[in-house]
């Protein structure tokens, strides 16, 4: 009867802590690919590489998930939110070797300038810009009125 009472409270623990942690990557921003097939072209997964990067940033929230070749490098690029502080942390992960490529502080008027750069890019190259770019530079555009 004495193990019972140790074992339940333990399995518990247990299903409760697996149960936020699987709310937990529900709650995660959907990963955009800059161009189809990226993500198929990895040798680390997107929860992999989003473990490194709540690993580089404590405290920090997942704003924003994508996959890229920056420089001829396919990365993960995370925006990492961090309560009390302005602006994000832009981490990148490479997707072929696990390394981490580098963390940045970016101001939210240079996050907002490099998304519209983006933006300018993809309608260069012919395609079009996401809804969330478009009803982001119409923000902008309002806050610059």
């Amino acid at each position: 009867m004495r193990a019972t009472r140790l074992i339940f409270p333990a399995v518990a623990a247990l299903l409760l802590a697996g149960a936020g942690s699987a709310r937990a990557q529900a709650a995660l921003p959907k990963l955009k690919e800059e161009k189809p097939g990226l993500a198929a072209r990895a040798h680390i997964s997107a929860d992999s590489a989003t473990h490194m990067a709540q690993h580089a940033v404590r405290g920090g929230r997942v704003a924003a998930r994508e996959i890229e070749e920056e420089n001829g490098r396919l990365i993960y690029s995370f925006d990492m939110k961090v309560f009390g502080k302005s602006g994000i942390e832009e981490v990148n992960v490479d997707a072929m070797t696990g390394a981490m490529v580098g963390v940045e502080h970016e101001s939210a008027a240079s996050e907002a300038k490099e998304t519209r750069a983006d933006a300018a890019a993809k309608r260069a190259a012919g395609t079009k810009a996401t809804k969330s770019e478009k009803m982001e530079k119409n923000s902008d555009a309002k806050d610059h009125r």
